[in-house]
Order: C-alpha cells, then sequence, then structure tokens
C-alpha cells in the first residue's frame, strides 16, 4: 500500500522558520519526482519545490515566491523528502502536501497535507 505522510507542520511567526518532512512507503521511492506543493483556502494548489529522481540528476526547482527561502532536499535510504522553510510570510499560509510522481512508466501519489500557519 502506497503511502505518502506529512509532518512538521504547525502555527510560526512570520520570519521563524519551519521544516517539513514526508514519509514515503509502499513504493521504490529513488525512482520517483518528489515535489511540495501548497493550497491555501480557495486558491489553486500550487507547486513549490520539486527534486527529480536520482537517475535524472536529482534536479531541483522552486516557485518563484519561494526562492532563496526554502530548501528541498531528499534522503533516498529512508525514502523521505523534507522542505526546509526560513524567513516565513503570512502569505505562505497553506496545507502542504507531498506528491510523488513516477511518470511516463509509473504513477504518481498525493499525501493528505499538513497545515503550515504563518501568523503573529
Amino acid at each position: 500500500q502506497v503511502q505518502l505522510v506529512e509532518s512538521g507542520g504547525g502555527l510560526v511567526q512570520p520570519g521563524g522558520s519551519l521544516r517539513l518532512s514526508c514519509a514515503a512507503s509502499g513504493f521504490v521511492f529513488s525512482w520517483y519526482d518528489m515535489s511540495w506543493y501548497r493550497q491555501a483556502p480557495g486558491q489553486e494548489r500550487e507547486l513549490v519545490a520539486t527534486i527529480t529522481r536520482p537517475s535524472t540528476g536529482t534536479s531541483i526547482s522552486y516557485a518563484d515566491s519561494v526562492k532563496g527561502r526554502f530548501t528541498i532536499f531528499r534522503d533516498n535510504p529512508k525514502a523521505m523528502v523534507h522542505l526546509q522553510m526560513s524567513s516565513l510570510k503570512p502569505e505562505d499560509t497553506a496545507v502542504y502536501y507531498c506528491k510523488a510522481d513516477g511518470r511516463p512508466v509509473r504513477g504518481e501519489y498525493w499525501g493528505k497535507g499538513t497545515l503550515v500557519t504563518v501568523s503573529s
């Protein structure tokens, strides 16, 4: 059974830091690109960061809105991907979702999300 379980969300003050984690199981983690998405209430889900599978170079990309503040990294032996968030802003408030993408050969999977609230 495929599982993606996010953790690390919570309430943080503007300017603060938070680390999100995603634990993967039920599939070969190193065969999948991993991404973090976020969705604020009433808003569209947006891509925050991606780190690709090792076979394609473990390439990293970020949304312009988080460049210089967020860092995505993966631990393939532990089958985990993390999002280190710094200099947080109220507009970062959202539910953050972990996604695994094995296309074109394999499927894609989503976690259930973890809530990040940036507020004073």
